[in-house]
């Protein structure tokens, strides 16, 4: 095949299926850009979306690229994190003073899933939490009010540092007490509280057994499985060390997973229940008391939600 054919960019748009797809995708991007001119926030926008599966997740960067950078000129700033994020409320309860400038941050796990979150909503930023050392994030900021690229810049820069837990105090060229300036702003939609598809924040549970041995990794399975039989539509993702385990017998075969590590779990889902009741059982599962979730016929779903 030639050269040409192959690499042409237009090659979604040969088939009705692809141009319909391509044609669908223009129009919700086009329906943001208005959202965002009247002042909505992208990152509460998308969310909300995601949530009313109006959008799906590879949707995501593709819009942030062509509505904040392109047709509103954000500017962007990105950071590969150099240490452990466990507290963002300063940034939160600062970015949110800062009200002549929107920010959208959007935050990369290990295995490249995109999370966007509207900074100044501590409940979003808390379910991202902890932020690994290693993970991106990319934070872009723009204003309806200020005209001077320098200013986005230096607010930019002052997010990182934000970002890092460092204070920053005064820069009245971000803020305004004028009323008509906050009456402008409007609210958040209530359904953008959560991240995408309403994943929880990550909890810790440390291991209390010498080794997170095949035993405990059977009893995880098993307490998984119960917790995801008795609430349709969630699914539990589990974390260690920064990166995303999709097979759990991974933490055992690796060998790594000793006594006081702590292995991180999420829960994702439309209604999210019952975490602290999960947690406490994985606890137990980690622990040598794991053989309790090993009982029962084999086969059975444990009842324990």
């Amino acid at each position: 095949m030639a050269k040409s054919v192959i690499d042409n960019k237009l090659n979604l748009l040969s088939t009705r299926a692809g141009f319909n797809q391509a044609l669908r995708h223009f129009k919700t991007a086009l329906g943001f850009s208005e959202d965002i001119s009247q002042g909505y926030n992208l990152a509460d926008i998308l969310n909300e979306a995601l949530e009313n599966q109006e959008l799906e997740n590879h949707q995501i960067i593709p819009i942030i690229n062509i509505l904040l950078a392109d047709k509103f000129g954000y500017k962007s700033k990105s950071e590969n994190l150099d240490s452990i994020l466990n507290d963002l409320k300063n940034l939160s309860t600062t970015v949110k003073t800062w009200n002549l400038i929107n920010f959208i941050m959007v935050c990369y796990s290990s295995d490249g899933t995109p999370q966007v979150v509207n900074p100044a909503n501590i409940e979003a930023l808390d379910s991202l939490l902890p932020l690994n050392s290693g993970e991106l994030v990319v934070c872009y900021a723009g204003s309806n009010y200020i005209e001077d690229d320098s200013i986005i810049k230096a607010a930019l820069e002052d997010f990182i540092k934000l970002l890092y837990g460092g204070k920053i105090k005064g820069k009245k060229a971000y803020m305004d007490d004028n009323t008509n300036v906050e009456a402008s702003k409007p609210e958040a939609p209530v359904s953008s509280k959560l991240v995408s598809s309403n994943i929880s924040k990550k909890y810790g549970v440390v291991v209390t057994n010498e080794l997170f041995h095949n035993g405990n990794v059977e009893a995880w399975k098993r307490i998984i499985e119960s917790y995801v039989t008795a609430h349709s539509g969630c699914d539990v993702l589990v974390w260690y060390e920064g990166e995303r385990i999709n097979d759990i017998n991974a933490l055992f075969k690796w060998g790594k997973v000793k006594r006081g590590c702590p292995i991180m779990f999420s829960v994702v889902g439309e209604s999210l229940k019952n975490i602290s009741k999960l947690k406490k059982y994985l606890f137990e599962g980690a622990s040598s008391r794991y053989e309790v979730f090993l009982r029962g016929q084999v086969g059975a779903v444990l009842d324990l939600f």
